[in-house]
């Protein structure tokens, strides 16, 4: 047989030319920097060598494997074996598959850097991927929705993922620059391939171009929704503190409703773009179900997240302002939602009339308001005061900075059992615990937890409070006067007052004031 090629830890099956061919894998490779899409049958965008492994064939010492080239596949699935994680990836054109090759030479593949499986043709071999850090000053994950519908068809199809390729290579993708993802919308969404599949421009230009047209209807709303929900997860390659972007292509007209699905998107901090191509005719005009569909799905209607482009065709000249916007890091009004830029300080009453037992569910009940929040350094945080005559910081906003240790932390509130002061425990908490967060990016929430009447005035405190940019949230129960709830709380005070007559009944406040405290936040960025 011929003789086997050496080839780094990093060639991939689609380096490789022959429909089957023996390769040498060297030894020591770093299991951890393979990239494997599937099971048995690899995308031919995998490591053969990190295949190799993956299916047993051979270990970390290399060895002989023989590649037989195989058509693409619809899904290659994820699954960890020895030692690798393989990744999901959608529709593949072409696969691979591995078993034990014969070491026919003495060539000895260890530490041999060979840069391509190709055997020498005179021309200069293809050089590994280095994975680079990318644009720094872009730091972005974006999700490009492109129209994979009937309205567009194929030909345009193929000048739209030549136009999203130009955006991605200007853009500066890196391991420390944008990162990008695609999702394809026609009948029904399809997640092409996340943001954690590919770190280099390179690798994401190549995806772009094996995508397939699917056809359909082109059900862009029911598709933003899907990704807004889907896309952006930590374990799909969302990286947290980094600007969450859809990039809507649509050509023609959507054959659904997208204001739901923009509403759904603002409240999971996406900003969404919509580049519209080639705008619905007079004819059309009367199938489109909301002609005011761009402004309603946008991030905000300013101008800013809406493009347009007359034609799929002569469109280089659209690629450098729809890049210098979606690096516009500052003008990603939707960033910030009501889950990950509050400051929720809690003032518990600790006094006597209570007794353990409630004390516990006034306990369960803050947890489940704070589990709502996304805690985290640079995200929303949570602080706890108790209170009698005296008051005592459970913990302050910068104290625990996962929601686990806020929740451990309120877990581990003991009761004080003393009087009743809620005036001068608002002063306290204004001061003490707000003070050094007043001039922080995050909007300001006290919620107030109390069973009695007042031994001091509330009203002043609480006014004081409000003046300092803190919305005040009362909670009454039981034998906490209406009177001075209402003193206490917000205007408009009905919908920052809430009472219960039973301990028992916080429980079925937490939806009411959590999507209250989000309709302030929306309130206060019109």
């Amino acid at each position: 047989s011929s003789a086997s090629t050496a080839i780094t830890c990093f060639t991939r099956g689609l380096d490789l030319r022959k429909g089957t061919e023996d390769v040498l894998c060297p030894a020591n490779c770093p299991l951890w920097q393979f990239y494997v899409f599937g099971d048995g049958v690899y995308a031919s965008l995998s490591s053969v060598c990190g295949a190799a492994i993956h299916s047993g064939v051979i270990t970390n010492t290399g060895g002989a494997v023989r590649v037989q080239t195989l058509p693409g596949q619809e899904n290659y699935p994820a699954v960890n074996a020895n030692g690798i994680q393989s990744q999901v990836l959608s529709r593949w054109a072409s696969s691979f598959s591995v078993t034990a090759g014969t070491k026919s030479t003495a060539l000895e593949a260890v530490g041999r850097l060979v840069s391509t499986a190709r055997p020498s043709t005179g021309k200069r071999p293809k050089k590994t991927i280095v994975k680079k850090a990318g644009n720094k000053d872009c730091k972005a994950d974006i999700a490009f929705l492109i129209d994979g519908s009937y309205n567009i068809g194929q030909r345009r199809f193929n000048l739209q993922k030549n136009f999203v390729g130009k955006v991605a290579v200007m853009l500066g993708i890196g391991t420390e620059g944008p990162h990008v993802g695609v999702v394809q919308a026609s009948e029904h969404p399809k997640i092409e391939f996340y943001l954690k599949n590919f770190t280099a421009a390179k690798e994401v230009l190549f995806a772009i171009k094996e995508l397939g047209f699917r056809g359909g209807n082109s059900n862009t709303g029911k598709a933003l929704k899907y990704t807004a929900q889907k896309f952006f997860s930590l374990e799909n390659g969302a990286r947290k503190g980094i600007p969450k972007i859809i990039v809507v292509f649509l050509d023609g007209w959507p054959s659904d409703d997208l204001e739901e699905a923009g509403i759904v998107a603002r409240e999971f901090g996406v900003n969404v773009f919509i580049v519209s191509v080639a705008k619905p005719t007079t004819e059309e005009l009367g199938m489109v179900q909301d002609i005011g569909f761009v402004d309603k799905a946008v991030c905000r209607n300013n101008g800013f997240f809406s493009y347009q482009m007359p034609t799929w065709f002569g469109t280089t000249k659209y690629v450098k302002p729809l890049v210098q916007k979606l690096c516009s890091h500052e003008q990603m009004l939707c960033s910030k939602t009501c889950y990950n830029s509050i400051n929720i300080g809690f003032l518990i009453d600790g006094s006597s009339s209570i007794g353990e037992s409630n004390f516990r569910l006034m306990l369960d009940f803050v947890s489940n308001v704070a589990k709502a929040f996304e805690i985290s350094d640079i995200g929303s945080k949570v602080a706890a005061v108790q209170f009698t005559y005296d008051q005592r910081t459970e913990f302050g906003f910068t104290d625990h900075v996962t929601k686990e240790k806020v929740l451990s932390a309120i877990r581990n509130i003991s009761y004080m059992n003393g009087g009743t002061a809620t005036g001068n425990a608002i002063s306290f908490t204004t001061r003490n615990v707000f003070g050094p967060v007043k001039d922080g990016p995050n909007k300001n929430f006290l919620i107030v937890l109390t069973d009695g009447q007042s031994y001091d005035d509330v009203r002043g405190p609480a006014a004081a409070a409000q003046k300092a940019g803190i919305t005040v949230f009362s909670v009454g129960i039981a034998w906490a006067p209406l009177d001075d709830l209402k003193d206490m709380a917000s205007e408009p005070r009905e919908s920052h007052t809430f009472f219960t007559r039973e301990f028992t009944g916080l429980e079925q406040m937490v939806p009411d004031i959590i999507r209250s405290i989000c309709k302030d936040f929306l309130d206060s960025k019109q």
